[in-house]
């Protein structure tokens, strides 16, 4: 039997340690981690594989032999889906763009130690959102745009009926527009989104690139305006979640139609929190010796470098989070760029600036995908009507993430030397050596302090709620135009479907599902074509 979509079966418990569900989850973590190297080393971009990891966990389920039968089970595909986005943006956002930046610097005597403070980054970062996810700060009521179209595939694959057609027919669009080069995975997600938040982003999308089409005289991205504003939407982000942790609630009615996981989240966003920043400083304290850069600091540089490391991963973590909450899209390649300039305004060495951005690019990525993937399994356990199932199924969640990244640590080790050698070098990694190169100005910092005061105004209107400011900025890092004008035109196209038409949300956010998931699918199939179509001349040439 399969889970009801909108009713929790509470007999189902699925371990994460069954042989044979345990078995598939590593095999398909090696596969998701394979697939997010070739993209990002090709493309420069990371591919949505929770769609493609829950296709394959419902394909599996389908097949009649006995060693696939819990695969039936809706949680079981949940944990595979996990564990193959887990280990797909460990592998490329985490540590492929981390130890790329020594290697590009002529330092590859730091990649080894690069690697592994970069693997214990991406396991605290998980960590973290663990145990933010479903607080004021990060609830499961949230967006969580592509978590919801993950749950939307899984729930029509084993379903069937109007949610399945409603799922093709987006996923046919999807496919359709992405061919003529649309971004429909934006338009999904501005039909389920905060449409607050989105129009923000929308709009930071076309200013950006006006500015790179000329139409605006001032060079943003030049002038580092995207930058600046970041930074002070995300100062702004950071005191509003500080807010929430320690203000007192007064308000008991309130807190009686809270959920007890809800009503105690300013306890755990503090204790998380507190816990992830000693974690991070150990990290960051056992990379400076392993990797023997705090030979190029004096003492005073190095007690500086371990706090100014274990506060900007926080905050970056912080800030994707927010943004992909709200919108889908995580820049933490841009806020791992402006932690970056902000060390090498503070005057560290080279090697230490290396360490340093390898370490909080691989904050981020993780703790965004999680949060996708906790929000799957929050809706297909029934939005937590039932407090024990939902906190064991997280849990073996956790653990299933967990298991991917290790398998993305195990594919790095072994094939990164090979990319590196064929000069296939993540693009990001790439600018982080550039701007270590470049050096520090002053005249940088006075832009970026300058346009830090209307990032932090725009946070501020916008409240902890909306994020319009961490948004704005997500769309000012992002020069693709297109995709602001699509997420407007979707937004409008939903503000017309609810204000004219009477049609569920239920609906809407089942084909939105099937825009981001037709999207993401086309997308990877485009990006593997050529090196199948090289292969297979090879194949004939002999």
């Amino acid at each position: 039997m399969n889970v009801s979509p909108d009713k929790n079966d509470t007999e189902v418990r699925v371990s994460i340690f069954s042989p044979a569900l345990f078995i598939a989850i590593v095999i398909l973590s090696f596969v998701g981690a394979i697939i997010g190297i070739q993209i990002i080393v090709t493309l420069g971009i990371s591919a949505n594989t929770s769609i493609i990891g829950a296709v394959l966990a419902i394909l599996l389920s389908r097949i009649p032999i006995s060693i696939f039968s819990s695969f039936k089970f809706i949680d079981a595909q949940n944990l595979i889906q996990t564990s193959i986005s887990a280990a797909t943006f460990a592998a490329a956002n985490g540590l492929m763009i981390a130890i790329g930046v020594p290697w590009v610097l002529g330092m590859p005597e730091l990649i080894y130690p690069m690697m592994a403070g970069a693997f214990m980054a991406i396991i605290i970062d998980g960590t973290i959102l663990y145990g933010l996810f479903n607080t004021k700060a990060y609830p499961a009521s949230a967006s969580w745009p592509a978590g919801v179209a993950t749950a939307e595939t899984l729930w029509a694959g084993n379903k069937g009926g109007k949610r399945l057609g409603s799922l093709l027919a987006g996923f046919a669009v999807g496919a359709a527009g992405a061919g003529f080069g649309i971004p429909m995975a934006s338009a999904g997600i501005a039909l389920i989104g905060s449409i607050f938040a989105l129009f923000m982003f929308a709009i930071g999308l076309l200013i950006r690139g006006f500015s790179e089409s000329g139409l605006i005289s001032y060079n943003l991205y030049e002038h580092y305006v995207p930058h600046g504003v970041m930074i002070g939407a995300g100062i702004v982000a950071l005191i509003q979640i500080a807010f929430i942790v320690f203000r007192k609630k007064k308000d008991d009615e309130q807190q009686i139609e809270e959920s007890d996981e809800l009503a105690q989240s300013s306890s755990r966003i503090k204790k998380t929190l507190i816990k992830g920043a000693i974690f991070y400083f150990l990290t960051a304290l056992t990379l400076t010796f392993i990797s023997q850069v705090f030979v190029t600091m004096t003492l005073p540089q190095l007690i500086g470098f371990l706090i100014f490391a274990t506060l900007t991963a926080l905050v970056q973590e912080m800030i994707v989070g927010m943004a992909a909450m709200h919108s889908g899209w995580f820049p933490a390649t841009a806020a791992a760029l402006i932690s970056l300039m902000i060390g090498v305004l503070l005057g560290f060495p080279p090697e230490a600036l290396a360490v340093l951005v390898g370490f909080c690019v691989a904050t981020g990525p993780a703790f965004a995908d999680m949060g996708f993937d906790l929000k799957t399994g929050f809706m297909i356990r029934g939005y937590g009507k039932n407090p024990s199932a939902e906190i064991y199924g997280r849990k073996q969640q956790y653990f299933a993430a967990i298991i991917g990244f290790f398998c993305a640590l195990i594919v790095v080790a072994l094939t990164y030397d090979f990319y590196f050698q064929q000069d296939k070098i993540v693009p990001a990694s790439r600018l982080y050596a550039a701007t270590i190169q470049a050096g520090s100005s002053s005249e940088v910092a006075m832009m970026l302090l300058l346009w830090a005061v209307p990032g932090a105004i725009i946070q501020l209107i916008g409240g902890a709620k909306h994020q319009i400011g961490v948004l704005f900025s997500t769309g000012l890092m992002i020069n693709y135009p297109i995709a602001g004008w699509t997420v407007l035109v979707a937004l409008a196209i939903r503000i017309i479907i609810a204000r004219f038409f009477n049609v569920s949300s239920d609906k809407i956010s089942t084909f939105a599902g099937g825009l981001i998931a037709g999207d993401a699918l086309y997308s990877t199939a485009k990006a593997f074509l050529p090196t199948i179509k090289a292969k297979l001349m090879s194949l004939l040439a002999r």
